[in-house]
């Protein structure tokens, strides 16, 4: 992503949400209308230190005035979250447009939303969302304590009949609870969960003995451990008719941009969906954390920036 895609917003509030999440609320610094977005969308934020993270948008997806992110404090993160939580109100930052991957499933007739910890912010822009246009949900919180849940009295108060918070309970038990949340559910829903990997992988799990693949949504904001270079084989790569070579130490989109194609990236971790192509020819190897299943299956896209190939060629269009 070039510094031409993103916008000048300044630090209009900050909340302590709890002892370790810090929410920031961020207006245009040129005093525009941020604009709306969908349900489920992050965006991108440089921090201070020029660290560049995703971060869930949780305030209220109608809204054009302003969004609203929350950042935990990790203390073993490479300075992206400790340097966000030194920021004070009037600060600046550039942040992206928000990108949705997640999103909510316009065919599913019930949402089952399922958050553990920090995972609750998307899933608090599609709760607030739906519960103020009548779309049928609810909403599952795993967290350590009541201090530790953020936004907590916030949904307490807006949908106390939909919200279903689950504090204190051992990761051991997890299979159990939500064995008997996922199971039986009115026909027609869709499930989608966010929070720590190993959580998702148990809700992805236990909804997948009941629900269909396209019926269980997840967004990672972690990237998957890469092989060492000595694994890959170097490969072509065909776009718009010319082809290029890949060697086995650089990916796909350095060389693309090299050779100046407008390819747009963000994360380059695989996680953030921004350097998505289409795939005309060939059969990916997939090392992204941002395709479902099914898209991987299909291989019809591909994550660019992590994603390889033990072909001889790929053939990719723009998505």
């Amino acid at each position: 992503m070039s510094d031409t895609d993103l916008i000048d917003v300044t630090v209009a509030e900050i909340v302590q949400e709890t002892p370790t999440v810090k929410s920031f609320r961020l207006v245009r610094a040129d005093g525009e209308p941020i604009g709306s977005y969908t349900p489920g969308a992050h965006i991108d934020v440089v921090g201070p230190t020029a660290v560049t993270r995703q971060y869930s948008l949780c305030g209220t997806p109608d809204a054009d005035d302003a969004y609203i992110v929350a950042v935990k404090r990790e203390d073993l993160s490479r300075g992206g979250s400790s340097a966000l939580h030194e920021l004070a109100v009037g600060d600046t930052l550039r942040i992206s447009r928000p990108r949705n991957v997640l999103g909510i499933d316009r065919a599913a007739a019930h949402h089952v939303l399922v958050a553990a910890g920090i995972g609750i912010t998307p899933m608090l822009s599609m709760a607030r969302y739906m519960d103020v246009h009548g779309i049928s949900f609810e909403l599952h919180y795993f967290a350590r304590s009541a201090e530790e849940a953020a936004f907590l009295p916030l949904m307490q108060e807006r949908c106390p009949t939909k919200l279903h918070a689950h504090l204190g309970i051992p990761r051991a038990e997890h299979d159990e609870v939500l064995g008997g949340l996922l199971t039986d559910l009115p026909a027609g829903s869709h499930v989608y969960t966010c929070g720590p990997d190993g959580f998702m992988d148990t809700v992805v799990a236990v909804a997948g003995r009941s629900l269909p693949e396209e019926a269980i949504h997840l967004e990672r904001f972690h990237a998957t451990e890469q092989p060492d270079a000595s694994e890959n084989t170097a490969f072509e790569v065909e776009l718009e008719g010319e082809v290029y070579q890949v060697p086995a130490d650089r990916s796909i989109v350095d060389v693309l941009q090299e050779n100046g194609c407008d390819v747009d990236t963000s994360c380059q971790e695989g996680i953030c969906g921004t350097c998505i192509m289409s795939v005309l020819s060939g059969t990916p190897e997939h090392r992204d954390n941002v395709l479902t299943a099914s898209e991987k299956a299909a291989n019809e896209t591909m994550a660019v920036c992590v994603s390889r190939t033990r072909d001889a060629r790929l053939v990719l269009d723009y998505y």
